[in-house]
């Protein structure tokens, strides 16, 4: 069955069922063909395994089995991307002046939404857009964060908090409990997702034109459709962690490409970053 998660189903290395290509044992019938050593050999054909006239020594043959994604490789990629979203939120948080944070949030959602539909829409992995996602992500993770400290002060590092508490809870619940979103609910969960981006850019194009549908309203005067759609948001986020965590199971079991890996850390990323999202609003509900 092809995975249901929007960003790592666009690859087949995450497919149950495809075949890696790579390296083949030679079949029985393959030994006794001319040019492997066993047959006899014609006149001025190369010896197997000699090195040729002119070759550069270490040639790798050809049929060599390429490099496989490891939970390794998903862990660092992970990490490196945590790194450049970090940096690029501090830039953001440290050095932008009061009257550019909502301006540089605006522009760089804009993009982060752009690049992250590139990156899932394609097959391959490109590992460029990632990047000028994290950066344009985390660019705008520090303006709102900034703007939110500011009025709330202290809530950045709760918000923190709550992010990696959730996230330990979710790991806990996947490796010692075996927790699992799998069958119909996997379903739901995936049409849920899809129904609240489609909600959500709805919603940040009628703010961008002076309205509002009351669904992101901060503050301890939020109304319930503020309070309702960020629960929705945190319950799929979490949801959203488990299965992007079965995925890069899956990857690994299946033996992916290595490349697979920054696909598997830009999906971990963009759910860790929207829970925090809305924890961070959830808990400017309770602030005055």
């Amino acid at each position: 069955m092809r995975s249901t998660n929007p960003v790592l189903s666009r690859s087949d290395a995450f497919t149950p069922g495809h075949r890696q290509t790579g390296f083949q044992n030679p079949g029985p019938q393959q030994y006794a063909q001319p040019g492997h050593g066993y047959g006899p050999q014609q006149y001025g054909q190369p010896v197997y395994g000699a090195q040729a006239w002119g070759q550069p020594s270490g040639y790798a043959p050809q049929g060599q089995a390429p490099a496989v994604m490891t939970i390794n490789d998903v862990l660092a990629k992970t990490g490196t991307l945590f790194v450049v979203l970090l940096a690029a939120a501090a830039v953001s948080w440290l050095f932008l002046p009061t009257a550019l944070l909502y301006p540089v949030a605006i522009v760089s959602s804009l993009v982060a939404v752009v690049t992250s539909i590139v990156v899932t829409v394609r097959h391959s992995t490109s590992v460029p857009a990632i990047m000028v996602y994290t950066v344009a992500e985390g660019l705008m993770l520090g303006a709102w964060s900034r703007v939110f400290e500011y009025l709330y002060p202290g809530i950045v590092s709760q918000a923190v908090l709550g992010t990696l508490a959730a996230t330990a809870v979710v790991l806990a619940a996947y490796r010692y409990l075996g927790v699992r979103v799998t069958g119909r609910l996997r379903r739901i969960v995936v049409l849920s997702v899809i129904a609240y981006a489609v909600v959500a850019l709805v919603n940040f194009v009628v703010v961008l034109l002076g309205g509002s549908l009351g669904l992101t309203e901060i503050g301890s005067g939020a109304g319930m459709l503020s309070w309702l759609f960020a629960g929705i948001g945190v319950t799929l986020a979490v949801m959203c962690l488990l299965m992007d965590l079965e995925e890069c199971e899956r990857g690994v079991r299946m033996g992916a490409p290595a490349k697979e890996s920054w696909r598997a850390g830009f999906g971990l990323m963009v759910t860790l970053v929207w829970l925090y999202t809305n924890i961070l609003r959830i808990l400017s509900f309770l602030r005055n």
